[in-house]
């Protein structure tokens, strides 16, 4: 299972629509930086590596859309456009790392001509596109070895081919079984309020041929203590430096839950996921949301009129509820301000 999220092609970006999703498969294609800006705001792309990818796009695009003709300039715009992107969505880390690589990727090469520092950044953005695939592809071979046959796997929020510049992060832990001849089941929550588990991760698994069923998130606690759940795996938007994992809201409920049925609980992310700067999650800032999309859920008013609301659209799951995090580079297992620290630095910047 495979689809382009992001799209780079002839100087322009595109990218899959996923509000439409999944009764309408649409490409669309970002023409300004307010454009770009909007997409992230508003979920059409979405997944942390994913926003990433977009955002290093993004760059090129304002710099486009300004027709920044000499060297001065197009170093002006990239820091313009980079700043304005970073206040799209505040949790996910992937959207500052790459922004910051763009930046230094346009400061460190000043001494090219306009010409030859587009093309310098548009090689870079590429570059993180192609990286992030290839993270996917290690991550799922590593956490694939985790699921055995007859294994029935739970998964919340959407971290697959959509949720990156293609393959995923947790669901690539599934293709890559199911690539391998493994027969297993995976519970997708539907991943309240915008249903990101039901309209996304069960049409991706579904095309991919994987065995899903869908369920609430309210059904968790129920499909585990029958027996039916011998593993988790999640994405995850930020990690701090002690393992602690923000993720899509309610992927706490679904770590406790998982501690109290002795079923481990995964976190598959690739290095740039992680912020080495924070010690914990305490310090990552988590996005509020509008009411709208609890009161008013894809345009049917399903509450009272002047309800208070309060939609934070992350969750941080402590590391001590975490068996192991998945990576590009294995599996990192606790300790894990000491595993963390291990391939913390330099080497973690690029794949």
């Amino acid at each position: 299972m495979s689809v382009a999220t992001v799209r780079w092609s002839s100087g322009c970006l595109y990218i899959i629509d996923q509000t439409l999703l999944p009764t309408e498969f649409r490409e669309i294609e970002l023409k300004t930086a307010e454009e770009v800006w909007e997409a992230i705001k508003a979920l059409r792309v979405r997944g942390a590596p994913a926003i990433g990818v977009c955002a290093a796009f993004g760059v090129l695009v304002g710099v486009r859309q300004q027709e920044a003709k000499s060297t001065s300039d197009v170093l002006l715009v990239v820091d313009e456009t980079a700043d304005y992107l970073a206040t799209s969505r505040p949790t996910a880390v992937n959207l500052f790392w790459a922004l910051d690589r763009m930046r230094n990727t346009a400061h460190n090469n000043a001494n090219l001509d306009s010409s030859a520092l587009i093309d310098r950044l548009t090689a870079e953005a590429v570059e993180i596109c192609e990286e992030d695939t290839r993270r996917c592809r290690a991550i799922g071979k590593h956490g694939g070895e985790l699921i055995t046959d007859g294994d029935g796997v739970l998964t919340h929020c959407n971290a697959g081919s959509l949720a990156t510049s293609s393959y995923g992060t947790a669901l690539a832990v599934m293709y890559s079984a199911h690539e391998s001849g493994k027969r297993f089941h995976v519970y997708a929550d539907e991943t309240r309020p915008l249903l990101q588990g039901a309209r996304l991760t069960a049409w991706e698994l579904m095309r991919a041929g994987v065995d899903v069923t869908l369920i609430c998130d309210n059904t968790a606690a129920q499909v585990m203590r029958e027996g039916r759940v011998q593993l988790v795996v999640v994405g995850a938007d930020r990690i701090a430096a002690n393992g602690d994992a923000a993720n899509k809201i309610g992927t706490y409920s679904v770590a406790l839950i998982a501690k109290a049925h002795n079923v481990p609980f995964y976190v598959a992310a690739p290095l740039s996921t992680f912020d080495f700067s924070i010690a914990s999650g305490d310090e990552i800032p988590i996005e509020l949301r509008g009411a709208d999309e609890v009161t008013h859920g894809f345009g049917k008013q399903t509450a009272p009129e002047g309800v208070k609301v309060y939609s934070p659209a992350f969750d941080v799951t402590p590391s001590t509820l975490i068996a192991g995090i998945i990576t590009e580079r294995g599996i990192l297992r606790p300790p894990f301000i000491e595993s963390i620290a291990a391939v913390a630095g330099p080497q973690s910047a690029t794949f």
